[in-house]
């Protein structure tokens, strides 16, 4: 069998060599040609998984190390009998420290402390229900919205105009699809309370660049629309700006191929197990202070220096992703 990986996706080398041939190559440059003969694609966000790229082609599976598969046409694979599989979660902690460092930063600028402020977090899945959890312990008031576990029954949630009506700081925690797309439209900087923050490390479509720039908010912006070549104006607004690396920790990265791995293995009933390396074993959450954290977070995630060097050089975004040093989570 023949496997199409993403080369710049960590710590597969040598897991499925013995068992089938592994082609990697750019995720960003994988074409029909690559994959015709491809019985598997292990792929990130940069791939596009369409009609185009898997027309005529013997694909059975596409397993996204990602948490988002927005980038796979999911109706055209369902059609053609094309497995999808995603890692969903796996970087729910690397994401909880880059919103843990952002939040220090934009409190920081405005001389402010969590007890003062009420945080909305818009999304509470794998990655918001911890940034809640978090949140609580700092001391913001937090208020959570999610219309589709809400129309399950599930209780505790709010509705979006409430986020917007009462919230201080709002952190985007979504997935992309019709119903999140320009989420954050003119309607919906127009309504927020004067002074209010955003953060975004969930897609760049849920967010209208236009609008949030005309809106003027303090921000801090993980992803982009159009990466790598992101809005320079939203970039100059921005208090926190990194170039879609929030879930790059060493843990989430090895999660992330772990699952791939997994998704594989069971597909094809090849005996292959994933092995954390070391250094990238699951963290173990404990409660941290905002004290503490603020005490701590420069040393781990020095947010700061990588908002300069974006700021600095955003036509080498792609590079500086690619080439990004994953980080420890510790908390």
């Amino acid at each position: 069998m023949l496997i199409v990986a993403d080369s710049a996706i960590p710590y597969l080398d040598g897991l499925f060599e013995p068992f089938a041939d592994v082609v990697r190559l750019d995720g960003g440059k994988i074409g029909p040609a690559d994959v015709r003969h491809a019985d598997a694609l292990i792929v990130r966000t940069r791939t596009r998984c369409d009609a185009g790229l898997l027309s005529g082609s013997r694909v059975k599976l596409i397993a996204t190390a990602t948490i988002g598969f927005d980038h796979i046409d999911t109706l055209y694979c369902r059609r053609r009998g094309i497995a999808v599989a995603t890692a969903a979660g796996c970087n729910a902690g690397g994401v909880l420290q880059w919103v843990a460092a952002a939040l220090v930063e934009l409190l920081a600028r405005r001389g402010a402390e969590p007890g003062q402020l009420t945080l909305g977090v818009v999304g509470a899945g794998n990655v918001g229900s911890l940034v809640q959890r978090h949140a609580e312990v700092w001391g913001f008031r937090v208020l959570c919205c999610d219309p589709p576990r809400q129309m399950r029954g599930q209780e505790g949630f709010v509705p979006l105009e409430r986020i917007v009506a009462e919230s201080d700081i709002i952190t985007l925690h979504v997935p992309l699809d019709s119903t999140t797309r320009h989420m954050a439209d003119s309607r919906f900087f127009r309504s927020l309370r004067p002074g209010c923050m955003l953060l975004n490390s969930s897609r760049g479509e849920v967010v209208d660049t236009a609008a949030l720039t005309a809106a003027g908010l303090d921000c801090a912006i993980d992803v982009w629309e159009n990466e790598p070549l992101i809005d320079r104006r939203l970039l100059a607004q921005a208090v926190v700006a990194t170039p879609h690396i929030a879930g790059y920790s060493a843990q989430g990265k090895a999660n992330a191929t772990a699952a791939a791995v997994r998704a594989v293995a069971s597909h094809f009933t090849l005996p292959v197990q994933f092995r954390h390396p070391a250094g990238t074993e699951p963290v173990v959450r404990r409660p941290i202070g905002w004290q503490e954290l603020c005490a701590s977070i420069g040393s781990r995630f020095d947010i700061a220096a990588q908002t300069r060097q974006l700021k600095s050089h955003p036509e080498q975004f792609e590079h500086m992703r690619d080439s990004y040093l994953y980080r420890q989570e510790y908390f």
